[in-house]
């Protein structure tokens, strides 16, 4: 019996014992609304924090929301809770996260469970669980996508670990995540680091996606628009193909003005986009599995690009190029072919973040479900998106699926699109505005599509400078050429 199944058919309400259904540890913003949302479905919740005045505040201001046991010191945290225990830290990554885990450890009895449900990266997390497995206990690694917001009224939850672990935790999680037409969007990812890889993919695609809304923006303002009729632009796509959470709150954020001032919120806002770690994790990782993700890739670009202040305070003064004014013939047609470029853009970076998931699941041995991932995102996380029910859907038919932007919902409506994609680049290019996810995606499908790339002289320069060999392709194994010498071929294997 899998995970996901084991957690549907265990019982899924709280107990009537006077002890804690379950614990959170950590009382910022995210921890305590976890904890709520608990507590709104009935849970009895023990929470717990480091400075006992954050836990004081919660009851003060939310106690009446539902039961909750508050505790100063962590060893009575821990004795509230019923047996097997299931605790959720939600403490800052990195240090403080291990640190939390040393005390709770001599705590517990064997076949409890801790979950971190913060962004660490997924190598801490199977370090950890390798840890504490080997005391007894069960470790889970969970993403948790929604933010704020999400925390308290439905997020979209990746949990990693033992299905055993789950079997303890995962209705409670299920409970408490978003539905999507009554399916809860939380489901087991796979042992140790499953969970957390998954939401780092989740988080690279969200900064491919941010990245190519800018750019669809600079170049609706490039052509002529305001602000108040760039956030109706974004509103009325998202009302078809291109619904998601992002381009919903693009216009809303467009349309805001700025209480200090009275000017378009936006344009007081300064231009300098800051990371937090997991859209650069997600690359490297990428490289590290031989995966193109070169949206996601541009996105991180874009946002360090954006703060190195020197560099374009520099380019301002000495670099020439043209005045960033898109002129068109027909402005509305232009629009059209920018939601269509967004659309395609969207479709690579999606994409590339799903290769990289099964490349992960491949590599790491946790044989991720691609569709199941797809289904959890499809509600409560930053990404969700009307394009996540066709690419679930699509490795649902076929989960052998080389590349979604194949799939056959997919690819004739690229084909279709890709005039539109182009024009869009080319003016891009062409007025000055830059648009490296716009150029990149194009380029990725470009080069899937293409007969041949120019990989061939790659090889042939390697092999002339390093001796680094070369394939043939009318022949099997490996060859150099002596270039130094009379040019034979030697085969090496």
């Amino acid at each position: 019996m899998t995970a996901q199944a084991t957690a549907e058919t265990a019982q899924t309400k709280p107990d009537n014992s006077t002890k804690a259904n379950i614990g959170v540890v950590g009382m910022a913003v995210m921890g305590s609304n976890l904890a709520r949302n608990l507590a709104h479905h009935g849970y009895r919740v023990a929470v717990f924090n480091r400075t006992y005045a954050k836990t004081q505040t919660l009851i003060a201001e939310h106690g009446d929301e539902g039961e909750f046991i508050a505790s100063e010191h962590i060893e009575d945290f821990v004795a509230s809770i019923a047996e097997p225990r299931a605790i959720i830290c939600m403490v800052k990554a990195g240090g403080p996260t291990d640190a939390t885990i040393e005390e709770l450890l001599p705590l517990l009895s064997p076949g409890d469970v801790i979950m971190d449900g913060g962004n660490a990266f997924f190598r801490d997390t199977i370090r950890r669980e390798k840890y504490v497995s080997g005391k007894g206990f069960h470790f889970v690694g969970a993403g948790i996508s929604g933010g704020e917001v999400g925390a308290l009224t439905g997020p979209s939850i990746m949990p990693g670990g033992t299905p055993e672990s789950y079997r303890i935790l995962g209705p409670m999680l299920e409970t408490i995540s978003a539905h999507y037409e009554g399916e809860p969007c939380c489901a087991w990812m796979g042992p140790d680091g499953a969970g957390h890889f998954v939401k780092m993919i989740h988080n690279g695609i969200e900064y491919s996606d941010m990245q190519v809304i800018g750019e669809a923006y600079e170049l609706l303002k490039a052509v002529g628009l305001s602000n108040q009729e760039c956030a109706q632009t974004f509103a009325s796509w998202n009302e078809g193909e291109l619904s998601s959470y992002l381009v919903e709150i693009a216009a809303e954020v467009l349309r805001q003005k700025d209480p200090r001032t009275g000017k378009d919120f936006i344009d007081i806002v300064a231009d300098r986009a800051q990371m937090k770690g997991t859209g650069t994790w997600t690359v490297q990782t990428a490289l590290e599995l031989g995966v193109a993700t070169t949206g996601i890739g541009e996105a991180v670009f874009a946002r360090a690009e954006s703060s190195l202040d020197e560099l374009r305070a520099a380019g301002r003064t000495a670099l020439k190029g043209p005045d960033r004014t898109v002129s068109v013939n027909d402005r509305d047609a232009f629009i059209e072919n920018i939601r269509k470029a967004l659309w395609c853009s969207k479709v690579v970076s999606y994409s590339q973040g799903f290769d990289e998931i099964r490349a992960g699941g491949a590599e790491f041995g946790w044989d991720i479900d691609v569709a199941e991932a797809a289904k959890i995102w499809r509600a409560g996380c930053i990404i969700r998106a009307e394009l996540l029910e066709q690419i679930r859907q699509e490795y649902s038919t076929d989960p052998k699926l080389v590349s979604f932007m194949a799939a056959p919902s997919i690819a004739p409506k690229m084909a279709e699109y890709q005039d539109a994609w182009r024009s869009v680049v080319a003016a891009a290019v062409t007025a000055g505005v830059p648009a490296p996810v716009f150029s990149a995606t194009l380029a990725y499908y470009d080069a899937a599509r293409a007969p041949r790339v120019n990989a061939a002289l790659t090889q042939g320069l390697r092999d002339l400078f390093g001796s680094h060999t070369y394939e043939r392709i009318d022949d099997h194994g490996h060859f150099h050429l002596e270039w130094s010498g009379d040019r034979s071929e030697t085969r090496i294997d």
